[in-house]
């Protein structure tokens, strides 16, 4: 007995499709507010009042800090594209994420920073605090921390022009980005420190690092507590 075929109009088809096939969700991006130009700090009294943060109060970061805190560590400064942090031939080796955990106005997840539109991507939703304190090999500041930046390099695209120099120019930029970022922590009344004791593997599975990246530098952030 020949089976019986059923003819549905294209408009039931295309309906019936779309049960079994989901088309892949965009990935969220949140604009960022204008960073401030004008400091509440010196950057003498910043450098004199820098100290390694590593205890935080357990209170959220404003998303507007959360923003100058990026900007300073890659932020765009002029129309021809240059940097807050120097770059070797201006390559541009450096990613910064942040794996946000209690921010005012934004979703936890993990995001990362683009820096020509300032604004934020983000790769993968919920809190990972647990999995970001594993990484970091349970550190105190990376748990109460609101925020963890994480800053990698893609050292490929300065190895292009400065081949077995790279590396090293790389980690030059990385520090020069986070020296910025702790100096706007003081400008904000927030604290920071580096943290460079974790597991590479971890960390590249929390934040989603592409192959081509590699994580150098940890940063817990917040309000320090008293």
């Amino acid at each position: 007995m020949r089976a019986k075929l059923l003819r549905y109009p294209p408009t039931a088809f295309m309906f019936l499709l779309s049960l079994t096939v989901a088309a892949p969700a965009a990935a969220a991006t949140v604009k960022l507010p204008v960073p401030s130009l004008t400091g509440r700090s010196s950057v003498e009294a910043s450098l004199q009042a820098r100290r390694s943060i590593r205890s935080f109060e357990s209170v959220p970061m404003s998303l507007a800090d959360f923003g100058e805190l990026l900007w300073a560590a890659q932020g765009v400064t002029t129309p021809e594209g240059k940097r807050t942090a120097p770059s070797a031939g201006a390559t541009y080796p450096l990613e910064v994420y942040a794996v946000a955990l209690d921010v005012r106005d934004l979703e936890p997840g993990v995001y990362h920073y683009r820096p020509k539109t300032h604004e934020i991507e983000r790769m993968a939703a919920g809190n990972r605090r647990a999995q970001i304190v594993e990484a970091a090999r349970g550190q105190q500041s990376i748990a109460q921390a609101p925020v963890v930046f994480v800053i990698s390099a893609a050292i490929g695209r300065t190895a292009a022009k400065y081949g077995a120099r790279a590396e090293r120019y790389a980690w030059i930029e990385a520090g020069a980005a986070a020296e910025n970022l702790a100096l706007e922590a003081v400008a904000l009344n927030l604290g920071t420190c580096f943290v460079g004791a974790f597991d590479e593997a971890a960390i590249r599975g929390v934040v989603g690092l592409p192959a081509t990246e590699s994580p150098i530098i940890v940063l817990p952030a917040g309000r320090p507590r008293r």
